[in-house]
């Protein structure tokens, strides 16, 4: 047994663990953003929390089931942490103005002529933020759709990097 290296396989509940964390952490982070620090969330924002909430779900499915079962929740696990990234480019792309937001409550409602109760009517229930508009956490020189992105990766790379070594403790 060589000292400098061993080899340690990881887990499907460590696995499931790290994403019972990393989406308690996130969703944590955007938690006391909006109730502490005041930012109101767009709806592009509101899209970005719902990964992080499927993958705590797939992280306790993945920590109950056995490990031949497990696997599965881990796999889906890294495609929920890849839509999360996908979500964060997206929104960095609106908010650079690089393309339009898909999202129709990002929009301004159009209104052509009739009254005032009319234009009323198509007003949304709640006001929304423009989501071209980013929040910047602290004087970071980086918003909090960019770093939520950053996070995604990370914790993308740490997931595929342990279910690497998971995969090589099947052999």
């Amino acid at each position: 047994m060589p000292l400098n290296r061993t080899y340690r396989p990881v887990s499907t509940s460590a696995l499931g663990g790290l994403y019972v964390l990393a989406g308690a952490v996130a969703l944590g982070v955007v938690w006391f953003a909006e109730h502490w620090l005041q930012l109101a969330p767009c709806e592009l924002c509101l899209w970005e929390r719902r990964p992080w909430w499927v993958l705590i779900g797939l992280g306790i499915i993945t920590i109950v089931l056995p490990k031949r079962y497990a696997r599965y929740g881990v796999f889906f696990g890294l495609l929920c942490l890849m839509t999360s990234i996908g979500l964060a480019v997206l929104h960095a792309g609106v908010e650079h103005k690089f393309w339009p937001s898909p999202a129709p409550e990002c929009r301004a409602p159009v209104f052509h002529g009739g009254n005032f109760k009319d234009w009323m009517s198509t007003m949304p229930a709640r006001p929304n933020k423009p989501c071209d508009s980013p929040d910047y956490l602290f004087g970071l020189p980086i918003s909090m759709t960019e770093l939520g992105g950053l996070y995604a990766i990370v914790v993308f790379v740490v997931a595929l990097v342990g279910s690497a070594r998971m995969g090589r403790s099947r052999r």
